[in-house]
């Protein structure tokens, strides 16, 4: 069963046009002064970690996606581990075989830049259109990307009513993995009779929060949150079926934070489509690095309030159909910040991490500290 995500709004097409140059003048300008520090970059020392990939061919959106999950450290450690070594022992499973390779190259490789070839192959047998060498959505990558390694990682296990959202019946069966462990939150959903106040709940699964954002020249990702938790009223045509007064009512829907996940993943719907008509969102959305504040969206029931530090972003420069993707992500040894373009990294300062082409967030409630290797396998 695959794991899965809150997306709000309709699966993005291909941009089809071959990358090669940023036309976003604000873009353009946020993209040349972090470019400027590469020149310090090149006469310093490779830090382990700081490893460019290849692109092979419009993969900016890959490379990116490649760059925060390889910034993600309780998730690569494992894959450096005597427990991968032990699974892969009797698993011959393909994608997290090349996914644990590519990461210790990326990690304890020598070299500047590593080509991501045999991930793009196997990922091309899981959704065909990576393989086309066409640029793709990098939110869309990710969700494969997770879905597919928690297929090959997941365990059924027994878990109780209250472990399970959803689940009706003690003892189910649910599918567990590192991703679920790492990722995976749960949403309350209550609806509500206006008449006579009787109350229903749902629960739902969540890795990425698809977050809209509001028109207009700036924002922030506390009213992104908002807009997206706002309680809905469902009247007239929308009306619900009340099983109490036995007739449609007036409706209101809310939903509430149950489980709160170690790793949260924001994704802000930049690109928008009515109808045949198409563009991208520039709204500069204003995130903060450290304390991001989840309680205003909490259910009051056993949630332990967390606070939240971003480790990495995916960017998105340019425009819907000619842009170009890059990842901003903090070393977990170094605490620096580090720029990845493609084959090329660099430093960059805490002021430059945020841009108005901040496209995916990725935050954790944890410290990261550098991976360790326990694994002598020759795979990873």
């Amino acid at each position: 069963m695959p794991i899965q995500m809150l997306l709000s709004g309709r699966k993005l097409p291909l941009m089809k046009i071959r990358i090669q140059m940023i036309q976003n003048a604000g873009a353009a300008a946020t993209y040349s002064r972090i470019s400027q520090k590469q020149n310090d970059a090149s006469v310093q020392k490779k830090d382990k970690g700081v490893t460019g990939l290849c692109n092979l061919g419009n993969t900016c959106y890959m490379n990116a996606v490649l760059q925060c999950l390889s910034g993600t450290t309780p998730l690569v450690e494992y894959f450096f581990s005597w427990q991968f070594e032990k699974f892969i022992t009797g698993e011959k499973k393909e994608l997290v075989t090349v996914f644990a390779k590519l990461m210790a190259d990326m990690w304890f490789g020598k070299e500047q830049s590593v080509s991501p070839e045999d991930f793009l192959s196997v990922m091309s047998n899981v959704h065909p259109p990576f393989g086309k060498r066409s640029q793709q959505d990098a939110q869309e990558l990710l969700i494969y990307t997770l879905n597919a390694l928690h297929e090959d990682l997941a365990n059924n296990v027994k878990k109780s009513p209250s472990d399970i959202a959803g689940s009706s019946s003690r003892g189910s069966l649910a599918s567990e993995s590192l991703i679920t462990r790492l990722l995976q939150g749960v949403l309350r959903h209550t609806t509500a009779c206006l008449e006579c106040g009787n109350a229903s709940h749902k629960d739902d699964l969540f890795t990425v929060l698809s977050l809209p954002i509001a028109s207009g020249n700036e924002t922030s990702v506390q009213e992104c949150l908002e807009c997206f938790f706002q309680q809905a009223m469902l009247t007239r045509t929308d009306k619900i079926f009340c099983p109490v007064c036995k007739i449609k009512q007036d409706t209101s829907v809310k939903a509430q934070i149950w489980k709160l996940p170690k790793i949260l993943i924001l994704h802000l719907k930049r690109f928008e489509y009515k109808g045949r008509l198409k563009r991208k969102l520039k709204t500069s959305v204003d995130f903060p690095l450290n304390n991001l504040d989840l309680s205003p969206f909490l259910s009051s029931f056993n949630v332990k309030q967390q606070k939240y530090k971003l480790y990495a972003v995916v960017n998105h420069f340019g425009d819907l159909d000619f842009g170009h993707y890059t990842a901003f992500c903090k070393h977990p040894g170094t605490k620096e910040w580090n720029a990845f373009d493609d084959n090329r990294t660099f430093r960059i300062s805490d002021t430059m991490v945020q841009t108005s082409s901040a496209y995916i967030l990725f935050y954790t409630s944890q410290t990261f500290s550098f991976p360790k290797k326990t694994s002598s396998c020759t795979t990873c």
